[in-house]
């Protein structure tokens, strides 16, 4: 019996992958250098508000839904911004603690000279209303300023490689894993281990730097 040729109907539409024309996978940390560029162009354009926002990102290692949501009773008390705060994270509904260095507790008091505003209100408020936080969509397109403005390629960046940037550099060189997880706050060390694509050849370049 001949079988019958099929031909797909001239009707229908090619399905597009989702990520068709987009970068996917996970996303860079900033190298020092660049944290740094963006400093320097930040402080140049005299953005405050997103100068404490990108030091405040680095040092909390928080999510973006995490970092925008955080009201100034999180991190000031008696009229000072703290050296460490905490905060429960939406996704996991678990605690994390974070340090505030010197360097972004002068640019959060900065903004907040600036801003004003009670302990109960947001640290980033919305241009739309006060009683909003920024967006985490909007904190993307500014994370995608910032880079641009230093030479990187967008695409390759997001709010996630802020997150990871400072625990990036901890583990490069301290190897402590354990410590990365807390930092983070995961359950499993597992997610910790994924997050930072450890892999055969960061295990051995510690290990060849151990000498016995």
């Amino acid at each position: 019996m001949e079988k019958k040729t099929r031909f797909p109907s001239p009707t229908l539409k090619a399905s597009v992958p989702w990520n068709a024309g987009k970068m996917v996978g996970a996303k860079r940390a900033l190298k020092e250098k660049h944290v740094w560029a963006i400093r320097f162009w930040l402080g140049s354009e005299q953005r405050v508000r997103d100068r404490a926002l990108f030091d405040l990102a680095l040092d909390s290692k928080l999510r973006g839904c995490d970092l925008v949501s955080l009201r100034i009773g999180d991190i000031v008390t008696s009229g000072q911004v703290r050296h460490r705060a905490m905060v429960v994270q939406q996704k996991t509904r678990r605690p994390v603690q974070f340090e505030i260095t010197e360097t972004t507790r002068e640019s959060v008091r900065a903004w907040l000279e600036h801003r004003g505003g009670g302990l109960n209100e947001y640290v980033f408020p919305s241009r739309q209303s006060a009683k909003a936080h920024l967006s985490t969509r909007q904190y993307a397109r500014l994370l995608d300023q910032w880079v641009q403005a230093v030479g990187l390629i967008a695409g390759e960046y997001g709010t996630h490689s802020l997150r990871r940037t400072k625990v990036a550099m901890i583990y490069k060189r301290t190897g402590n894993i354990r410590a990365v997880q807390i930092l983070l706050g995961h359950s499993k060390l597992d997610s910790t281990v994924r997050y930072l694509g450890v892999d055969v050849e960061d295990a051995l370049a510690l290990s060849e730097a151990t000498d016995l």
